[in-house]
Order: C-alpha cells, then sequence, then structure tokens
C-alpha cells in the first residue's frame, strides 16, 4: 500500500477518534452536575414541604391566639361596660339619694320654722294671759258730788246746770296707713309650693315663687335654701354662668347654712360644663378640705377620679370666679 495512503487513513482516522474521548468526560460531569442539581431540589422540595407544614402549625397556633385575644378582649370590655354600668348606676343612687337627702332636709328646716313660729306665738299667748292675771280688778267709783257753778267766762258759764258743756277742742288724729297694694303670701306657704313644683319639675313656676320668697323674706331662715334652688333650676337649665353667679351667693350670703356644700359642689359641676376645668378641680378640692365628711365630698373625690385630677390642698380660693 502506498505509504501516502497510508499516512492518510492514519491521520483520519486520528482526527476521528480524537474528540471522542473529551466528549465522552463531558458527558459524564453534566451527568454527575444533573445528579447532584436533582438532589439539590428534592433537598429544596423537601425543605419547602417542612416549612410548608411549620408555617402551618404557626398559623393554627397564630389564629388560636388570635381567637383566644378577641375573647379576652370581648370579656375585657364586657367587664369595662359592667363596671361602668355600675359606676353610672352607683352615681345615679348617689344622686338620688343626695337629693332626697335635700328634700328631707328642707322638709326639717321648714317644720323647725314653724315649729319656731308656734313656739313664739305660744309665748306671745303665755305673756299676754300673764299680762292680763297680773292687772287690778277694776275699783267702783264714787257718785261725784255736785259742783259748784263755773265762774263767768269759763268754759260752760251761763249753762243749766245738768246741760252738756261743750265740747273741747282736740288735736286732729294721723290718719292710717294704707294697705299695701298686694299682700305677701304667709312664708311657710310660698316655699312649700316653690319645693313642691320644684320636685315637680315645674321649673318655671318654681323659680318665680323662690324669687318671691327672696323678695319678701330676704332674711327668713330658709332663704339661703330658696337661693340654692334657684341656682339648681339654672344650672338644671344649662345656664352654667348664671348658676355658678348664684351658687356664689349662697355661699358669701348664707356661709352658715345646710345648703353650702351643695352649693359648693353643684358650683364646681358648673364650672366643669363651661370648660373652666382648673377653676372646678380647685372648688371640688376646696369643698373636700371643708366638709370632708359630707355626702357632697364623696361625690367631688367620684368626679375628680374620673376626670383624672389628684385630691390636693387647694389654694386660698374664696373670691367669685370669673
Amino acid at each position: 500500500m502506498n505509504p501516502r495512503k497510508l499516512a492518510a487513513l492514519a491521520l483520519t482516522a486520528l482526527m476521528v477518534t480524537a474528540p471522542s474521548t473529551p466528549a465522552f468526560a463531558v458527558a459524564k460531569e453534566i451527568i454527575a452536575l444533573q445528579t447532584q442539581v436533582q438532589d439539590l431540589a428534592d433537598r429544596i422540595a423537601h425543605m419547602q414541604q417542612s416549612f410548608d407544614e411549620r408555617m402551618g402549625v404557626m398559623r393554627s397556633l397564630v389564629e388560636k391566639s388570635a381567637d383566644s385575644v378577641n375573647k379576652l378582649s370581648e370579656s375585657v370590655q364586657t367587664m369595662q361596660q359592667g363596671v361602668q354600668q355600675q359606676s353610672t348606676d352607683s352615681q345615679a343612687k348617689v344622686d338620688q339619694v343626695s337629693g332626697q337627702i335635700q328634700v328631707l332636709n328642707d322638709s326639717i328646716d321648714e317644720l323647725k320654722a314653724r315649729l319656731e313660729r308656734a313656739s313664739k306665738q305660744l309665748n306671745d299667748i303665755q305673756a299676754e294671759q300673764q299680762n292680763i292675771a297680773a292687772q287690778p280688778p277694776p275699783v267702783a267709783c264714787a257718785p261725784a258730788p255736785a259742783s259748784a257753778p263755773p265762774p263767768a267766762g269759763a268754759p260752760g258759764a251761763g249753762l243749766a246746770p245738768g246741760a252738756p258743756a261743750a265740747a273741747a277742742p282736740t288735736a286732729s288724729a294721723p290718719p292710717a296707713p294704707a294697705p299695701p297694694a298686694s299682700m305677701a303670701p304667709p312664708a311657710d306657704l310660698l316655699y312649700t309650693n316653690a319645693l313642691r313644683d320644684y320636685n315637680a319639675a315645674r321649673y318655671d313656676l318654681a323659680l318665680a315663687q323662690f324669687h318671691d320668697y327672696l323678695k319678701f323674706y330676704p332674711t327668713a331662715e330658709l332663704a339661703g335654701n330658696a337661693q340654692f334652688y334657684i341656682a339648681d333650676i339654672e344650672y338644671k337649665s344649662g345656664n352654667y354662668e348664671a348658676a355658678v353667679a348664684d351658687y356664689d351667693r349662697v355661699l358669701e350670703q348664707f356661709p352658715g347654712g345646710n345648703k353650702s356644700a351643695a352649693a359648693q359642689l353643684k358650683k364646681g359641676y358648673a364650672l366643669l360644663e363651661l370648660g373652666r376645668k382648673d377653676a372646678g378641680v380647685r372648688e371640688l378640692n376646696a369643698l373636700i378640705q371643708r366638709y370632708p365628711k359630707s355626702i357632697e365630698a364623696t361625690q367631688a373625690r367620684e368626679r375628680l377620679h374620673k376626670l383624672g385630677a389628684s385630691n390636693t390642698r387647694p389654694g386660698p380660693t374664696r373670691k367669685k370666679s370669673q
């Protein structure tokens, strides 16, 4: 065979067989890489499955916790509503009891005033009876002797005996005072009617009658009560500015009356309704310091607690609120 042909065949065979060895190695590497990728994918799938399972458990726990929190929140809200309702009921009962006590105090004051008037009338009657008993009995007068004829020029001279003498001129008596145009009704009747209208919520009638009571009997024992009820009607009507001024009149003109504590309490309430919180808190604290064991002091403490205000000793504030 020709050597050139043999060389060409050898070269061709070499060229054909030469790339087969690297291609086989690359295929093995690709297979190994695919195996690794598949193993990694299996691991990732397993991790995803575990993660999903754990997330399901956590989701279930979160849902249970949320349900528990919601139930707990509902229970707390129910408890809060119950406490608020109880507090409201207690406050309403305290206000009702306070109002009833005020009415009882007014009735007692009225009875005291009537007893004092009756006692004074009884004392006057007894004194009049004693004066009548102490007067001496009347003495019978002897017949007067015949008198001599009056001298000439004297009054009655020249008249026949037994003739009546001319009456001596007398000074004219002062005219009787004219009666007033309108007589004031009795104090106890006027106050009783006003208080009855107040308790029946007929505030217009009660207000007019309490004003009449102060007009006709400004120094009577129940004048301070009448002034208090005037302020209280204004408070109930929402006229807080006028109520503050009239509560101040109770505190300043009738400081020793049985309505002083109630007037100071309601004055503090009126100031709070006007948005003057600092002045209202000072007034309530002053009430607590002045009447620490009264029902009004208890109401003032509850109001301060709701406001979140501390119960501290206030400074000297006895001036009228501006």
